[in-house]
């Protein structure tokens, strides 16, 4: 499998995790997100994935896109250990963190986003950070109050072993230390990004390790 992805995506670094999880071996393909007006935009890039969007996968059965969709592929096709649960009910919950993360913060703030915000409507660096920041803390407070009031959490989003759910919430919560967002209301999470962190498929999947990693300011 050939992964085409940008080190500090959200979206290609749960995919990485999930690989990592898996024990899958896969070959990088960095696609620079920034340098020359991005990477992403070459016609070469637009056959993969016409949206223009990382990730894209490379598999036995074509070039897959949308991360939640490449990792439940991958839960598929490589059952052990799984990323979902068995049961329907906490297969739906977890699915509904997941997307929580995946479909209802992320997108607001995208780098496409951001750049729109920037660029055509001319919004200027403080309010693009509020922006940010509203609608992250938005969605980690209702992912707060989930997970510190279901049964179901465990060490773990659903349970004692890391899921699809956890692969969304670690880089969100990367992403809201890079914008200064105070996470200090959120024990919940941070005790799940900790235990995260203890894993070794986490701490490989990171953006600082990662060969297309920006070197050290």
């Amino acid at each position: 499998m050939k992964l085409h992805g940008y080190w500090r995506s959200s979206a290609a670094w749960r995919v990485r995790i999930a690989l990592r999880l898996k024990a899958l071996d896969w070959v990088d393909s960095p696609v620079h997100l920034v340098r020359d007006g991005g990477e992403q935009r070459r016609p070469g890039f637009l056959q993969l994935n016409p949206q223009g969007l990382v990730p894209a996968l490379e598999s036995a059965d074509g070039v897959l896109t949308q991360s939640l969709a490449i990792i439940e592929y991958l839960d598929e096709t490589h059952p052990a250990p799984p990323l979902l649960p068995a049961d329907p009910g906490g297969r739906a919950r977890v699915r509904g963190l997941a997307q929580l993360v995946a479909s209802d913060i992320h997108p607001l703030n995208n780098l496409r986003v951001l750049q729109y915000l920037r660029d055509p409507l001319g919004i200027d660096h403080a309010r693009r950070d509020a922006w940010y920041r509203h609608w992250v803390m938005a969605g980690l407070r209702a992912l707060e109050t989930r997970l510190a009031g279901e049964a179901a959490t465990g060490v773990f989003c659903h349970g004692d072993t890391p899921g699809l759910a956890d692969c969304c919430l670690v880089p969100q919560l990367y992403n809201a230390r890079r914008y200064d967002c105070p996470l200090d209301g959120f024990p919940t999470l941070l005790r799940i990004d900790a235990a995260c962190g203890e894993r070794e498929a986490f701490r490989r999947a990171h953006p600082d390790v990662q060969p297309d990693a920006a070197p050290p300011a």
